[in-house]
This record gives structure tokens, sequence and C-alpha cells, in this order.
């Protein structure tokens, strides 16, 4: 039976064994940005969302530069039913009517990055909440599907004043919001925006925060889980079918920003409590990695080795 002082001495041990495998990891990605698409149960679910934070704010802590684009579907769909207004989808997109638009952009660029916003404060970093009108960060242009009213696709990224603040210290917080050149604003897929944005920052990291394990081969079986694969792969996985429904968005956007030059797109299970950490501090990380290409990923490994 172990007694309480060497209970002690065994998890001080593993907090020092685990602080010295995150250190070449701390050392990489120190002064590098990381964009996470933050959103699903890690957003509804207080204590998970309380991890996040800390997370967040730990890798600020250690150098990491984070920049948090989110979504908040399910407080939409709350704020719709409270006005009396019926939330509707058409081909996986919801059907954002003038009404709905509304709704949306108070709920995106108000209530839920707000809350974000103070609870990162509150946590001990400093953040700053953003939508894409702020200072043109996003202009958006119609997604160009019939019967899906304000639904838009990201036209072009300006990051000047995401740029400020991250070297400043702040953690910009963005909500997927933003206007096209007439000022109307539309309603963006959060995935695509953080996607974007990656791109246009270069950032070392996309991280997309889900509700599933990664990227299955087969969606019921948690162990047929791909660890990691390359943007050919990818594209062939949505080609036969195999990624499929909401993954479809996300693996896309995940690949169109490795092809603008993001180091590493990671899709994880933010139902796993700091799975944030464990896929950027860790060796054996979480969830499923793509990159550009495999001899990118074997050179990508070395620079961390060194």
């Amino acid at each position: 039976m172990i007694n309480d002082s060497e209970y002690f001495k065994e998890s001080a041990a593993t907090r020092v064994r685990i602080l010295s495998e995150a250190l070449p990891y701390i050392q990489k990605f120190a002064n590098r940005t990381i964009v996470i698409k933050y959103g699903g149960a890690a957003m509804k679910d207080s204590s998970l969302k309380a991890k996040v934070i800390n997370d967040i704010v730990f890798l600020v802590s250690v150098g990491v530069r984070p920049v948090v684009v989110h979504g908040g579907g399910p407080e939409i769909n709350t704020w719709l039913q409270k006005l009396n207004i019926k939330p509707q989808f058409k081909d996986g997109l919801r059907v954002t009517d003038a009404a709905t638009m509304d709704v949306v952009e108070m709920v995106l660029a108000g209530r839920v990055n707000k809350e974000l916003v103070s609870l990162i404060n509150r946590a001990g970093a400093k953040a700053v909440g953003l939508c894409g009108k702020d200072a043109n960060l996003i202009q958006a242009r119609p997604v160009g599907k019939e019967g899906v009213g304000f639904v838009g696709e990201v036209a072009s990224v300006d990051t000047g004043l995401v740029e400020s603040l991250v070297k400043s210290g702040y953690v910009p917080i963005i909500s997927s919001v933003a206007a096209d050149e007439n000022g109307q604003a539309y309603n963006i897929n959060a995935d695509t925006v953080a996607g974007e944005i990656a791109a246009s920052l270069q950032a070392e990291k996309l991280i997309l925060l889900t509700d599933t394990a990664g990227i299955l081969y087969d969606y019921h079986d948690p162990s047929t889980l791909l660890t990691k694969l390359d943007i050919q792969k990818a594209r062939e996985l949505i080609s036969e079918g195999i990624v499929s429904g909401g993954m479809i968005p996300k693996v896309s956007c995940c690949v169109r920003s490795l092809a603008q030059g993001v180091k590493a797109a990671h899709i994880l299970d933010g139902r796993l409590p700091h799975s944030l950490l464990l896929e950027i501090l860790t060796d054996e990380g979480i969830g499923s990695m793509i990159v550009a290409s495999e001899s990118i990923s074997l050179f990508y490994e070395h620079q961390i080795e060194q």
C-alpha cells in the first residue's frame, strides 16, 4: 500500500517528467502562431470549457501565440427559439434570412465572443474580441447556393490587426461573422474562417476542436483513427466517401490551409480534457494530423527532435 508521502513523490515525479517531455515542443513553438477553432462539446460543457481556456492561457504563458476562432451553433439555436424563429438547415448550411442573421451576429459577435474574452482575461491572459468586420479582417461574399440566405464564404483576409495584437501579447478571439464590400453581414462556417486566417498568418498549426476522435476510416470504429495523413490521402478519403457529412468542410479547410503554407493541421476530440496540450506538447499527441506531404512530415518531426 502506497502511503501519502510516496504518493506525492510519485505525483511530483510524474509532473516533472511531463514538463521535461514538453520542453522541446515549448522551445519549438515559442513565438509561433497557432490558430485554434473552438467549438462543439468543448464550448457547451462548462468543465471542458474551463480546461480549454486554461490550456490557451498556458500556451500564452510559455510563449506560444494562439489565435482563437469560434462557432456557436447551439447558442444560436437557443436564441432563435426564444425569439420564435425556427432554425432551418439546407445541405448542411444554416438558412440565414435577415432576422436569423441579426440573431447570428448578436450571439456570435456579442454574447459568445465576449464570454470567451472574459474567461481568458480572468484566467490570466489578455484577450481581445473581434469579428470579420473589424478592420476588414474578413471580406465575405455569398456562398452561391439558392435558398440559404446570408450564408457567406471568405473572399479575402487582412490579418494586419490580428498580427499586431498577437505581437503585443494579446489573444485574438474571432467570431465568423463578416461583411461584403457593401456592408451586408454574412454567416460563415467557423472552420473555413479558421483555415483562411491560419493560411494568411502562415501559422505553425491549425487545430480544429471537434466532437469526434479525429478522422476515422470506419466512423463506427474508434480503433480506425488515422493519426497522420497527407493532403493526397485526405482528398482520396473525401472522394471515396470515407470522410463525409460535417467532416468534409473540416478536412477541406485543413487541406486548403496546408496548400497555402500552414505547417500542420489537426482535428482533435475536444471532449477529451486538455486535448490541446496533449496534441501540442507531448510525443504521442492525439487526434488526426494532416500535413502537406509525408516528406514534409518527416522534416517537421526532425525539427522537433533537434
